[in-house]
């Protein structure tokens, strides 16, 4: 590696993310209580960098942080905060350093910030706002909670379908309220009802007298502000969307979607169904000690109970193990095999589901295909077992046990992994909620069973 390659690797460090000299410097300058270099410290960083700060120290030295940079904190910081420290935030704030906080930021900015708070603190944010933002805001909050009327911003960049290139610019240049991010023009006939969109690009490109619907976008789709933010979020993947108008119950224009929203949502369903798959819910690193343990408690009791069951299945075999010691020796390597090779299916299949390339058309073809992938693999890992038991045991018989108890259990995980969730989803159960679960104990009781049940018919 060339100097100048680790003096780029270096740069790229950085610029991107927070350095540890960085974090102690903040912390030194809080603890000292020097609110000038602490503002000097932090007025050049970004406000997702900021946001990583106050989630990394302790409460105590965040409440300090807080009133020493008095008035810092703005609506992009709080946006950029984990949701269980919003609240603590806004409480350490004065009543008018949070109306300056939350003034400048867009509407669906608001609307997520509101939507997780207790009411005193929604009521201190919505009291801080304009009578026009706090009637915007309300409006939003009366949809439905991970609708699109949640997700949507109130600011829109509209214009009627008769307009050409030459009146939307003048209009554009002459508004003094624009969004301080848009991708689209939308164009809205005389009800108000959205009849399509031109891009910027086109709009700047394009000759004055040409007509705006000349130059209406192929993608042109419109939300329903009731419709379920992953569905949205889903066709910004699918069909590349860049915005996308929200229109009401009588089909007229009241907000508009962003990717960036869209992405959100995206990357907070990715990282709930890896939660979920851990049986941990939503949780965060800011949460306290009572709150992680009693989330995570449930799952650990149902997990308790399938464990209950697994043993249950054992002990039917109690004779069987009494005489051949081998079995208690490797029948956790059935079981573990077995519960990997369910995992690997079950991750594959939720995210399937997530992104509706799993269906009720493929879903037959997918389960044969991990069926299939179980086999191989069964037949290849039951080959080595076979060897482990007559090398380590000296008995061909073991390792014929084994080597077909390892094929069964393979087999059956392929199966549940991708079985469990398809079926939990037909019934409305989320898959990556639940799957995790069953499928374990599928394969673990398969695992005993299979070998145990094996062991007793040929090796007694």
């Amino acid at each position: 590696m060339t100097e100048q390659t680790r003096e780029s690797e270096a740069t790229d460090e950085e610029t991107f993310g927070l350095d540890d000299q960085t974090v102690d410097q903040v912390l030194g300058a809080v603890r000292s209580g020097d609110a000038a270099a602490l503002a000097k410290l932090i007025d050049p960083l970004h406000a997702a960098d900021v946001a990583d700060i106050l989630e990394q120290i302790d409460p105590s030295t965040r409440r300090d942080f807080v009133q020493l940079w008095g008035g810092g904190i703005d609506g992009d910081i709080l946006s950029e905060l984990d949701e269980g420290l919003r609240e603590e935030v806004i409480d350490a704030l004065a009543p008018d350093e949070l109306a300056d906080a939350v003034r400048d930021l867009e509407s669906d900015d608001v609307v997520d910030l509101l939507e997780d708070l207790e009411k005193p603190q929604q009521d201190a944010i919505l009291d801080a706002l304009d009578d026009s933002d706090r009637v915007a805001a309300e409006r939003a909050l009366s949809y439905p909670e991970e609708s699109a009327g949640r997700l949507m911003q109130r600011e829109v960049v509209m214009g009627p379908e008769h307009w050409n290139v030459g009146q939307a610019i003048d209009f554009l240049r002459n508004s003094k309220e624009l969004p301080e991010q848009f991708y689209h023009m939308i164009l809205v006939d005389p009800r108000m009802r959205p009849v399509g969109y031109v891009t910027l690009g086109k709009l700047l490109s394009a000759p004055r007298k040409t007509p705006l619907v000349d130059l209406i976008e192929e993608s042109f789709r419109t939300f329903p502000a009731t419709a379920p933010e992953e569905d949205v979020a889903y066709a910004f993947n699918q069909y590349h969307l860049i915005s996308a108008p929200v229109t009401d119950e009588d089909d007229r224009l009241v907000g508009v979607i962003t990717i960036d929203d869209a992405m959100n949502v995206l990357d907070e369903e990715h990282e709930e169904d890896i939660l979920r798959l851990a049986g941990v819910g939503e949780e965060s690193l800011s949460d306290r000690i009572w709150e992680t343990a009693k989330s995570r408690a449930p799952w650990l009791t149902v997990n308790l109970g399938t464990a209950i069951l697994a043993s249950a299945v054992i002990a039917q075999f109690e004779d069987a193990i009494a005489q051949i010691v081998a079995l208690a020796v490797l029948m956790p390597i059935i079981a573990s095999m077995g519960g990997n090779a369910g995992t690997q299916s079950l991750t594959v299949a939720v995210r399937a589901l997530a992104t509706k390339d799993l269906t009720s058309r493929n879903s037959w073809r997918i389960l044969r295909r991990e069926a299939l992938a179980g086999l191989i693999n069964g037949l290849l890992f039951a080959f080595l077992m076979g060897l482990v038991g007559y090398f380590w045991y000296g008995s061909g018989a073991l390792g014929m046990v084994l080597a077909a108890a390892m094929v069964i259990n393979l087999v059956v995980a392929g199966i549940v992994g991708v079985g469990v969730p398809v079926v939990l989803d037909k019934i409305g159960i989320d898959p990556a909620l639940a799957s995790g679960t069953f499928v374990t104990t599928v394969t673990d009781v398969a695992g005993f069973l299979a070998f145990l049940g094996l062991a007793s018919a040929f090796l007694l």
